[in-house]
């Protein structure tokens, strides 16, 4: 098989052309601006193209397929000539249904938790010896790639994302890899740039249901008030099974679960992760992992990359760093670093870097989510909204979205910088939520030297 990357740089786009790679196939690639670690990596396999640009001699009538990723346009020369040539054209989340459709097909989405789910999956799953091939949102630890596909796994793990399909396919990914067992960890509206309102954001969730294979497993998220509504609603034909946090206690800053009168030390902590390891669970128990082994694999899984991931630490203090930025996400995170550090000083500092959280309209959405911190900072760049195309948003404005009189706002991340160093840190933790890097933030060093 012949297959031709359109962006191949991307995150997702060069995980799926090394597995496909790794699988045998004959790969080729373009892209008009490749960045670490994505370089590396595809130069360590002979993937990396020869110069950066599009060039349509790569679409050749000997191609078998062509996989556009999100970053190219809808008019990319490369795109045009497979058209004008009668090529099939796929999106990524297409071709990965295109590899599982011979499979058993497991979806994990939701508006949160969906990457750490997936991931205590595939950690539980590769403890207990069970085969299977898997598409996931971050680099996991353990695992050399994000994607995986062979030809012998029965079972295809996906994390789902809600979010658009390609240039050229405004449906959200997930709804195109029609799974017999889904997750939904829960609804917090999200992406505001493509869904205009809550109603029209909930509707995704609803077709997702709607496309799960009839006699198939929905698996949700008990605590959600908008999935405990559409998931009776649009799950008429399904088998239905609610999950919410499990028992647990907190000794020493060691979370541990409680089964059968015997504790789980785990490394994770959190509210919202143990939810999210109740959802795991079932999706292994759906595998046939008996829960006693579940409980002990499950013990030594240290969380997905910068999910709560601890950067650096001393006797006094500790920095960790958080991919949380919707206004839900910020909550879950700053309560579960609250409920394991009662009686330390809790700094959080969010980065405005997402579409939706550079929205006037939106920043109310997040008022009172600072409010557990001791020390509320938000950072967010001038130069990030106008390479956005977004109207500007002022200091005040977030003063007022946040509701907090306590917040600290800064633009520049110098002085951000000098703020965080300049602070004694004694019994303390500080958490970094972020999708983006401050403006070039080099987080580990900033946490070596506020810890050093």
């Amino acid at each position: 098989m012949r297959v031709h990357f359109i962006a191949i740089g991307g995150s997702a786009m060069h995980n799926l052309a090394m597995a496909l790679h790794n699988k045998g196939y004959i790969v080729s690639g373009s892209d008009d601006e490749i960045f670490e670690p994505s370089k590396s990596r595809l130069r360590s396999l002979g993937l990396l193209p020869a110069s950066e640009g599009w060039d349509v001699s790569h679409i050749t009538k000997e191609l078998d397929a062509v996989i556009l990723g999100m970053h190219a346009k809808a008019d990319n020369p490369e795109l045009l000539k497979a058209k004008e040539l009668g090529l099939k054209i796929f999106s990524y989340p297409e071709y990965l249904y295109e590899q599982s459709k011979d499979k058993k097909r497991i979806v994990i989405g939701g508006s949160h938790g969906k990457t750490t789910i997936t991931a205590m999956v595939l950690h539980v799953l590769r403890i207990a010896g069970v085969d299977c091939d898997y598409m996931v949102g971050a680099q996991l630890e353990g695992f050399d790639v994000m994607v995986r596909l062979s030809k012998k796994a029965g079972v295809m793990i996906f994390e789902g994302d809600e979010y658009l399909t390609s240039p050229i396919d405004s449906r959200p990914k997930f709804h195109l890899y029609k799974p017999d067992v889904a997750l939904l960890s829960g609804v917090a509206w999200d992406h505001i740039n493509v869904f205009p309102t809550f109603g029209n954001y909930v509707e995704q969730f609803s077709e997702f249901i709607r496309q799960i294979s009839k006699g198939g497993t929905l698996i949700y998220c008990a605590d959600d008030e908008t999935l405990c509504r559409i998931s009776p609603e649009e799950g008429k034909d399904l088998r239905l099974i609610p999950y919410s946090v499990p028992e647990y206690f907190i000794m020493d800053g060691v979370s541990s679960l409680i089964e059968n009168g015997k504790a789980y030390p785990l490394k994770v902590f959190g509210r919202h992760n143990l939810m999210n390891l109740n959802g795991a669970r079932w999706i292994c128990r759906e595998l046939g992992v008996a829960d006693e082994l579940f409980l002990t694999a499950i013990g030594s899984f240290t969380g997905a990359s910068k999910r709560l991931e601890l950067v650096a630490e001393n006797s006094s203090t500790r920095v960790y760093k958080d991919f949380a930025h919707a206004p839900s996400k910020v909550r879950a995170s700053l309560k579960a670093v609250r409920e394991q550090y009662p009686s330390k000083n809790i700094a959080a500092c969010l980065e405005l870097h997402t579409y939706s959280s550079l929205s006037k309209e939106f920043l109310a959405q997040y008022n009172g989510s600072l409010d557990a911190a001791d020390v509320p900072i938000v950072y967010f760049s001038p130069h990030a909204i106008m390479l956005k195309r977004l109207p500007p948003i002022t200091a005040e404005q977030v003063m007022v979205g946040f509701g907090n009189p306590r917040l600290e706002v800064y633009t520049d991340s110098r002085e951000l910088s000098s703020r965080l160093l300049q602070t004694d840190w004694r019994n303390s933790v500080l958490l970094l939520m972020s999708s983006g890097d401050y403006d070039g933030i080099d987080l580990k060093v900033l946490a070596n030297s506020i810890t050093g």
